[in-house]
């Protein structure tokens, strides 16, 4: 049968599995599918959207049959390009099996844990846990974007949350493709749901277990040690980053290697939690805080989320659709403005006459007849200080922390404020719309300005450099930087858009060689995508996860071809 044949039967047998109207063929239609959030695009044969378990397994199996790669996708919403196809140098067809139709948790335990299936969300999570008095690893960032659980398990996403780091378990049903080119199924889940793979998948679906059906097996369902790795502030190494291995393992950190059906993970008490808010003009200043915290505290911090003044304003001015939006309507409702702004460019990318990405110019206008969103005391703060961190306690720590700072600021530069809830909840909100901002305001620039260029970057744990400064030879080409990131663990987001002309690949690795040179790792917690180079580490668990490469080929700048040649 000819490659063309062959991919017509493929997409016929697609279509009898999930339905002709669950088979997207039309490239415009695929659009949503075959390009990243804000990383990478390339093309595909055809995205394939199953409506349950056993449709996904069948859909496998028919694209195993056929030889062609697989992408398999939930929510789409990573930051590099890891869910979707790079490019269009790849050896064989490409089908993209988005599972979002698939968004099924269930509970166990008394909530203690829960099973989410691929096309669950942490926006969904949150709320099936609230009346459980019990809350998801994240809560918030990836959460607002509407994320799914699974991509975060997969890609060992999340640890803004000090207590609890990055997103793992080792409790997982997934499929992959051995040496041999054969499929089978995993059920590593911890649960006896029956022997074949329709059996297992069903019975999980339709959650046709019994108690005594569930095992509590000696496997991790979090990192369990994390809050003592962020402790060890005299560490050589960074607390969190992609490539560990410490915390690979099958589904955790396989971004995408394997086609994960569920996963299971811990979940959380919700405690009474409390924010301050602290501005200083000395960057030293948040670092001694950040290691008499973490070594002093008796509780550690939710959460401790810094925010430079330059990110603090593109964030207030571009980013305050996004913050109202979330503030008024609830995060639940991003992901239909995400979709309504991707039909607008769609209808729009048909007209030479209207700008690119139309839908941010239109929402950057709707935010200039809104009134300020912002606390009084932040804007303040903005106005007196260059460095603003959002300490986040909760328990015995919320006294903790109101003692300290009140001494603290007796002898260093710099003040706090304990947040009314209005205000904490705003100045998380505001943090947390940073990248999206960020993002507006490089589209509204144009051509004005070169290309925008991010690094997400986990510093040493004693690093005490923690804030950038760069060398006049490379800072002279670059237009506006904007710092963010999680403090207490040294993860930074830093934001660069070149000025027009410069060579931002080439920039780029400057910059990531000067952190190499500091013993920095990258990146953080985006995972590698395609934007990355997997370090060794990575590639040998890829390869060993996936020997023929079937699944997401290319990721972390590894081969896209069959086999791994």
């Amino acid at each position: 049968m000819s490659k063309h044949n062959s991919n017509i039967a493929l997409i016929s047998d697609l279509k009898a599995i999930v339905g002709a109207s669950y088979t997207i063929t039309s490239a415009v239609k695929m659009e949503p599918y075959s390009k990243g959030f804000r990383f990478g695009s390339g093309g595909a044969l055809t995205v394939a959207r199953p409506a349950n378990l056993v449709e996904i397994w069948k859909v496998l199996k028919a694209c195993e049959k056929a030889g062609v790669a697989i992408i398999m996708q939930a929510a789409n919403t990573g930051l590099t390009g890891g869910s979707t196809p790079d490019g269009n140098d790849y050896d064989r067809p490409i089908v993209i099996v988005n599972t979002m139709r698939i968004d099924q948790i269930q509970l166990i335990d008394d909530a203690k844990q829960i099973i989410g299936l691929p096309g669950s969300t942490l926006f969904g999570l949150e709320e099936t846990l609230k009346p459980y008095g019990r809350e998801p690893h994240s809560v918030i960032g990836s959460s607002c974007i509407g994320a799914s659980i699974v991509g975060g398990v997969c890609n060992n996403s999340g640890g803004a949350l000090v207590r609890r780091g990055p997103a793992y378990t080792e409790l997982s049903l997934f499929a992959q493709v051995d040496a041999s080119g054969e499929l089978s199924l995993v059920n590593n889940l911890g649960i006896d749901l029956g022997n074949t793979p329709e059996e297992i998948l069903t019975n999980l679906q339709e959650q046709n277990y019994k108690q005594t059906d569930i095992q509590y097996p000696d496997k991790l369902a979090s990192d369990n040690i994390y809050h003592e790795r962020v402790r060890e502030v005299d560490a050589d190494t960074p607390a969190r980053f992609n490539n560990d291995g410490r915390r690979l393992h099958e589904s955790a950190g396989c971004a995408g290697k394997l086609a994960v059906f569920a996963v299971r993970v811990d979940t959380y008490p919700i405690e009474k939690q409390q924010v301050f808010y602290i501005g200083t003009n000395d960057d030293q200043v948040l670092e001694t805080m950040r290691r008499n915290i973490l070594t002093q505290f008796k509780t550690l911090p939710v959460s401790g989320e810094y925010l430079h003044r330059d990110c603090y304003a593109v964030s207030k001015k571009y980013g305050k659709d996004t913050f109202v939006v979330i503030d008024k309507l609830g995060s639940k409702f991003i992901p239909k403005l995400f979709g309504i702004k991707r039909t607008v460019d769609r209808i729009a990318s048909n007209f030479v006459f209207l700008p690119n990405k139309l839908s941010e110019a239109i929402m950057q206008w709707v935010s200039y007849l809104l009134p300020n969103h912002l606390p009084k005391r932040m804007d303040e703060y903005h106005e007196q200080y260059q460095h603003h961190w959002i300490l986040e306690m909760s328990g015995e720590g919320i006294a903790e922390a109101r003692a300290y700072l009140s001494e603290f600021f007796k002898v260093h530069e710099g003040n706090h404020f304990e947040c009314t809830q209005e205000e904490g909840e705003k100045a998380i909100l505001h943090r947390f719309v940073a990248g999206g901002a960020i993002g507006r305001y490089k589209v509204l620039k144009g051509d004005a300005v070169g290309p925008m260029m991010t690094v997400d970057i986990a510093l040493r744990r004693n690093e005490e450099k923690w804030f950038e400064e760069l060398p006049k030879e490379i800072d002279d080409l670059i237009e506006a930087k904007f710092y963010y990131g999680h403090l207490f663990c040294h993860v930074m987001h830093q934001n660069y858009v070149l000025k027009k002309g410069v060579d931002a690949k080439a920039l780029k690795q400057k910059i990531l060689d000067s952190f190499d040179a500091r013993g920095a790792e990258y990146p953080a917690e985006h995972n590698v995508g395609h934007e990355y180079a997997a370090k060794d580490v990575l590639k040998t668990f890829y390869r060993k996860l996936d020997p023929t490469n079937t699944f997401n080929p290319g990721i972390g700048k590894t081969s896209k071809l069959k086999g791994w040649k």
